[in-house]
């Protein structure tokens, strides 16, 4: 087991250990959805890099769902990645669902049926990004459940044109560790880490990528997620 691999069972276990998690089971292997999200998600609302986001692009766990809601409720878009970026991104306005279903709207089950899948060429400028993390530094080191998913998504956007935009986590404070994360060049690094007790502002240090590194892409990677070819065919025409 790498050290990165050590750092994300260290949280898990400590999660099942102390019973802060919720639905879905097991933690492992998973963006642990943690008791207290709603509570990090009011703290988030409360932020002015939300207030000022039209255009908001979270992760579609479990533990995000309250903020995917409130991101419909408070009349903003919102852009939530398709489950291991198969179709790129789905996009949902607050204006096609009906008053009372964000909840609905948002979640991973019923996303398809208020929103669209957006072909790449129609990606509006992001905002604001939230990710999920399984355990974060306090400089703005993350460790996500290891597929690398919120860090292609990141990269996809920016390759795609969009400036650079806070990222922000929400976690439970337990997930903030003092173990020194390994990093590598393609990792996504948070600006904000929010947990039920409050925000934690990184002012990290490392560099987020400008884009794809494209040297770190293999020809399997491109075939099981068809979106990196065609973000390389729009990208190098």
């Amino acid at each position: 087991m790498n050290k990165k691999d050590e750092i994300r069972h260290k949280v898990w276990d400590a999660l099942v250990e102390n019973k802060l998690g919720r639905f879905p089971f097991p933690l492992h292997h998973r963006i642990p959805n943690f008791k207290g999200a709603e509570q990090a998600t009011k703290h988030i609302i409360a932020m002015d890099v939300y207030k000022e986001a039209n255009v908001v692009k979270v992760n579609p766990d479990s533990p995000q769902l309250p903020l995917r809601a409130q991101v419909l409720r408070d009349g903003k878009m919102l852009l939530i990645p398709t489950p291991r970026l198969k179709d790129g991104f789905v996009q949902i306005k607050p204006e096609w669902v009906p008053k009372g279903e964000e909840r609905k709207a948002a979640s991973l089950k019923h996303m398809n049926s208020y929103g669209k899948v957006l072909a790449l060429s129609e990606m509006p400028q992001i905002d604001l990004i939230v990710v999920g993390s399984v355990a974060m530094h306090r400089d703005g080191r993350r460790l996500g459940k290891g597929e690398g998913y919120a860090d292609r998504e990141y990269a996809i956007i920016r390759e795609l044109g969009n400036r650079a935009v806070p990222v922000i986590t929400s976690v439970h404070s337990t997930q903030v560790v003092e173990d020194d994360i390994p990093r590598d060049p393609y990792d996504l690094t948070a600006d904000w880490i929010v947990t039920e007790e409050g925000l934690i502002e990184t002012k990290t240090p490392y560099e987020k990528p400008t884009g794809i590194l494209w040297e770190h892409v293999t020809e399997e990677e491109k075939q099981a997620m068809p979106v990196l070819q065609d973000v390389w065919e729009i990208t190098h025409k």
